[in-house]
């Protein structure tokens, strides 16, 4: 079958934008092309200077098809019937009518795949989006400068032109190889010499080759030194981006720079030099490093080495200037620095912050068995780095600078390691904090941004996520559940919140300094103590709405993990339970229970009430009451079912109180055997209205009991 190869050759591409653009472009060919690739493959292919397309299986020519437009009402003014004729380029003559509508009918001849693709690769070209595109030579914009256009179908050349806007860009058979080993084009027909053509050339075509080449040789050189190199997906996957023949090489770290905290060098070499860094066996930074040069220099690249290992060392200096500059002074000593940087316009400064985080940690901790005053003090000092030399030049270091600095001043190492972890998880891959005290910081950190900021309306948005919100609630998920935090967060939101309203009222009346002795006092007393009235109730609804979003994100994370989360909604159909911890060991119970047989029996019983109960209540506009009147004659089946929704009631409702789930499960199953007989031998729509009611009024019992546990009706299956 023919196959296309296309290449887009232009300046120095971003690292960070060539697989996002390359399966766009390829994605957008397949959307074009729908069914003309149905029986082939089409793969994508980038680096520094180059996308590329390969396409194997497309036909030879584009069948020919039938095409029905509907076109405007009979009845349409002379306006739109000319506005549809000119769309479509027909006479009216071509016009049927049929019903109201005119309607236009034509056969499209088959096409040759080549002119198909001169027709629709430009505009894919030009739809490419790029998150920073420039214009160089007339009005077309692209990434970089677009130098080259290859497009080859079936051996031949597609010829196309991008446009008048782009003067000089036509499609042809040359490419390039590397550009300083191998300068000059060379023409290709195949994908196959295109490839071959390349790598004699000196250029690796595929990314992942080019990571495989990169890791396996630094892994190399560093274990013939003893070493080992610290993974890097991001750092590998980067670098595979900036060099077209990766030669990797390792360098020297001098030993002046090998007392700085492990972290900084890390952090220096990978930010500035997208170097990699190495550590010895038992786990400390080792003197090396690797770097990754784009050409294989005559000399072994000596002197890349020595030049990168230069540069490095103004870099680690740098880095030894900051380090030295911020311990002359003590960490709390930056607090007051914090107060002039803003944290957000409705939220005030980061010393404001920092006063609403003291407060907040030292009640999460009271709750959960921490020690109140480290939290308190951690949370004190938990931004202060902010304000430091070093986390200002590397932002990536906030936390990690400022638990290197308590240390050095002799704070409590509980303390130290609660600033070091507070922002964890910093994402799905990353640990949480374990330590109490760290727990409590991290939460308080993360609570008081979700409560500051839906307090003030800036809510994630089906578009956007602009303050990391998600993130912030999947951290204070994954926390209280790895730690196994039996603990309401209701109250904490409600705090947080209040105190967020506090700033934003004390903002109009005091200065900061003032603020900040009025906070210190609420410390000790509970800042709704003389709290407006009015703040109570908004603050009780902004507490609401960050837990449903907690509740929703939860929702989200087990079915990512690919658990039931149609059991998670139906228990929150019964009320929002601020225990997370409980709320999931609740909705592990219902889960085993449904694996059970009396389980799937009561699922479809309660499924089948649920039904009759919405058809009925449709029709008397009004849901049936739980109850039950033991009229003389009803039959023995009615009674029985009666009866042990009465016991099952008083069993269920103090089982789950005493937080004995696997005992509400049972006191639930007692009830498949009466449930079973009674649909078996009741009609509930029994023709004697009364009758009828008193049944109906007793599925609504069941119903009761049920929601005791969980909404069964939103159970699937």
């Amino acid at each position: 079958m023919p196959e296309l190869l296309m290449e887009l050759f232009s300046e120095e591409i971003p690292a960070r934008m060539q697989a996002r653009a390359g399966e766009e472009f390829c994605a957008s060919f397949r959307t074009a092309a729908g069914a003309l690739v149905a029986g082939g493959e089409a793969r994508a292919f980038w680096g520094p200077r180059r996308i590329t397309l390969h396409v194997t299986g497309l036909a030879s020519e584009v069948p020919g098809q039938s095409v029905v437009e509907r076109g405007p009402r009979l009845s349409a003014p002379d306006q739109a019937m000319a506005g549809f004729l000119k769309r479509h380029g027909a006479t009216r003559e071509a016009l049927v009518a049929e019903g109201d509508y005119w309607v236009l009918r034509r056969e499209t001849a088959a096409e040759p795949m080549d002119a198909w693709l001169a027709r629709t690769i430009p505009a894919l070209i030009r739809k490419l989006a790029w998150p920073k595109s420039m214009r160089w030579e007339g009005s077309f914009a692209w990434v970089r400068p677009l130098r080259r256009v290859l497009c080859v179908f079936d051996g031949a050349v597609v010829p196309f032109a991008l446009g008048e806007d782009a003067p000089g860009i036509v499609a042809g058979d040359l490419t390039e190889g590397h550009r300083v080993q191998a300068p000059g084009a060379f023409a290709v027909r195949s994908f196959a010499d295109y490839e071959a053509g390349l790598r004699e050339r000196f250029v690796v075509l595929d990314a992942g080759e080019r990571a495989r080449i990169i890791e396996d040789g630094l892994a190399r050189l560093a274990g013939e030194r003893g070493f080992a190199v610290v993974p890097d997906a991001g750092l590998l996957a980067e670098v595979a981006g900036l060099v077209e023949r990766p030669v990797p090489l390792m360098g020297r770290i001098d030993d002046a720079f090998m007392d700085l905290p492990p972290e900084v060098m890390r952090t220096t070499m990978r930010v500035n030099q997208k170097y990699f860094s190495m550590t010895t066996p038992d786990g400390r930074a080792a003197p090396g490093f690797g770097v990754v040069a784009n050409i294989a220099a005559k000399d072994g690249g000596a002197a890349i080495i020595a030049g990168n290992e230069r540069v490095l060392r103004a870099r680690l200096s740098d880095a030894r200037f900051f380090w030295d500059q911020d311990r002359k002074q003590t960490l709390e000593s930056f607090l007051p620095k914090l107060d002039s940087v803003v944290f957000h316009a409705k939220l005030g400064t980061q010393g404001q912050r920092v006063a609403r985080l003291e407060k907040l940690a030292g009640e999460i901790a009271g709750r959960i068995g921490a020690d109140a005053a480290l939290a308190a003090r951690a949370a004190r000092l938990a931004k202060a780095d902010l304000a430091s030399g070093m986390v200002g030049e590397f932002p990536e270091l906030q936390g990690v600078m400022g638990r290197y600095y308590a240390l050095a001043d002799g704070e409590d190492a509980r303390v130290a390691e609660a600033i070091g972890a507070h922002y964890r998880p910093l994402g799905p891959g990353d640990a949480v904090p374990v330590e109490a005290i760290a727990v409590s910081v991290a939460l308080a950190d993360k609570i008081d941004q979700l409560a500051g900021f839906f307090r003030h309306g800036e809510k994630p948005t089906g578009s956007g996520d602009p303050y990391a919100l998600r993130r912030a609630a999947l951290g204070v998920i994954r926390i209280v559940r790895e730690a196994g935090l039996k603990v309401g967060l209701r109250p904490f939101l409600f705090a947080a919140v209040q105190t967020v309203n506090l700033d934003a009222h004390m903002q109009h009346r005091a200065s900061v300094d003032d603020r900040r002795d009025e906070l210190s006092d609420l410390v000790e007393a509970p800042v709704v103590a003389d709290a407006p009235a009015e703040w109570h109730t908004s603050s009780s609804n902004v507490a609401a709405e960050v837990l449903d979003f907690l509740t929703e994100r939860l929702r989200v994370q087990l079915r990512a993990e690919g658990a039931r989360h149609d059991i998670l909604t139906a228990v929150l159909a019964t009320g929002v339970d601020d225990d997370l911890v409980r709320l999931l060991a609740r909705t592990e119970a219902v889960r085993a229970f449904l694996e059970t047989e009396a389980g799937t029996n009561l699922l479809a019983a309660a499924k089948r009430a649920q039904n009759i109960l919405r058809i009925e209540e449709k029709k008397e506009g009004a849901a049936f009451p739980p109850g039950f009147s033991a009229a003389s004659g009803a039959p023995d089946q009615e009674r029985a079912l009666a009866k042990a929704l009465a016991t099952a009631r008083i069993e269920v409702d103090q089982s789950l109180g005493q937080e004995d789930l696997e005992a509400a499960m049972v006191a639930m199953a007692q009830l498949r055997s009466p449930l079973d007989a009674f649909f078996e031998h009741v009609i509930v729509n029994d023709s004697d209205n009364e009758i009828r009611h008193n049944r109906l009024q007793l599925l609504a019992g069941l119903r009761a009991v049920l929601d005791q546990v969980a909404d069964f009706s939103k159970i699937e299956g």
